[in-house]
């Protein structure tokens, strides 16, 4: 017969720990323990891995290339704990948060599909915690720059917040009352597959006339590219920049001839942020949030973009004049947001293990005082016998 303490002790206890708790959602950083984490942003090209102290400092970063998309799921999750152990070396780590690239089911352990990787229903929080001896949280790369934003940066001391990230393409997240909002599936955010041209351009996602379509790095380099393959004269500037090679043409060029004052790069940031506004305008009007942080990387284009994105917002938003409006912000904890966000999330995961362990020791410290009781009355007994 098994006895306490051999349950205790067994190796699948703290697995069943970890999958307990990590279905319990009882959201309060305020009270998540002030330890070192990791954070893991698993992108299309890079994984960033940090360590992020309670306070959303970041004590040390590597980085390193994301392997192809045609390789299996288990060289990823490879990379992730080689990155984790050398970084453990150095630090005393207390949980790893992931920050992924796809869609992550509500329970927070599978990644449904990833755009970048061959991620198809894997269960990537077991599989990363089996491997590790310390809790692991998983979740969107979107959600995870939304709530550091909210925690360190643009989006502090505000109620309703809502995250769009302009990259390759547009993502996104939603918090409310310190809670991001997954919704019933776990998939909510994906703000970018709004339709707002029907029978617009072919979006991957094998719809057309997507928001990203029209507000985002690819719609960016696409308008540019195409004026420069016409030959166009107002893309004569650009055109010199990369000596006619239109394929060199990308979105970090476009915002510094943009910063420099060529008018065409200009006028195209001015389109995407016209865009953006529209689409931030739908948002409010579903949701009606306190404040809007606009991330990712084109939103290095600052004032060119989210000045038009400002303007198109008033124009477009319903009952204007008539009602508050969002704040619009710029994210401003740049491409580590979801790394950090990552690690603060972790901190909660944390903290419910090492509850859930600290129960599971003081039930066995109590097993040992009733153990100890029953074995001095059984010498008593003997010795009266």
């Amino acid at each position: 017969m098994s006895t306490y303490r051999d349950l205790a002790h067994r190796g699948s206890a703290r697995a069943t720990v970890l999958r307990t708790v990590g279905t319990r959602e009882r959201r309060s950083h305020l009270t998540a323990p002030r330890v070192n984490t990791v954070g893991i942003d698993i992108g299309g090209t890079k994984v960033m891995a940090g360590v992020v102290d309670p306070d959303g400092n970041i004590l040390e970063t590597l980085r390193t290339e994301t392997p192809d998309k045609s390789k299996s799921p288990r060289v990823v999750e490879d990379t992730i704990i080689e990155l984790v152990l050398d970084l453990s070396d150095r630090h005393d780590v207390h949980a790893v948060g992931i920050g992924a690239a796809g869609w992550v089911d509500a329970d927070r352990n599978r990644v449904l599909f990833a755009p970048h990787l061959s991620w198809r229903n894997e269960p990537l929080r077991d599989r990363i915690s089996g491997r590790l001896a310390v809790p692991v949280m998983v979740d969107n790369d979107a959600n995870t720059a939304a709530w550091a934003e909210w925690r360190f940066g643009a989006g502090r001391g505000e109620d309703h917040l809502v995250m769009i990230t302009l990259g390759t393409g547009i993502g996104g997240a939603i918090l409310e009352d310190g809670q991001v909002k997954r919704g019933k599936f776990g998939v909510a955010g994906e703000f970018g597959h709004m339709q707002v041209v029907p029978g617009g351009h072919r979006c991957p996602c094998g719809n057309r006339g997507c928001w990203e379509q029209y507000s985002s790095g690819n719609a960016l380099v696409r308008e540019a590219r195409e004026l420069a393959a016409a030959d166009s004269p107002v893309a004569y500037e650009i055109i010199e920049r990369v000596k006619g090679n239109v394929p060199d043409i990308t979105g970090p060029l476009i915002t510094e001839l943009a910063r420099e004052g060529d008018a065409m790069c200009v006028e195209l940031l001015q389109d995407i942020g016209q865009w953006l506004g529209v689409g931030i305008a739908n948002l409010a009007a579903a949701l009606d949030p306190s404040c809007f942080v606009i991330g990712g990387g084109v939103s290095a284009a600052d004032d060119l973009l989210i000045g038009p994105a400002r303007d198109a917002f008033r124009r477009h938003l319903t009952g204007r004049g008539y009602r508050p409006e969002a704040r619009i912000a710029r994210a401003q904890l740049g491409p580590e947001a979801g790394m950090v966000g990552a690690a603060d999330l972790a901190r909660l995961v944390a903290r419910r293990f090492r509850r859930a362990n600290r129960r599971r020791v003081e039930r066995y410290e109590r097993y040992e005082r009733y153990a100890e009781a029953r074995r001095s009355d059984d010498r008593t007994s003997q010795g009266t016998v």
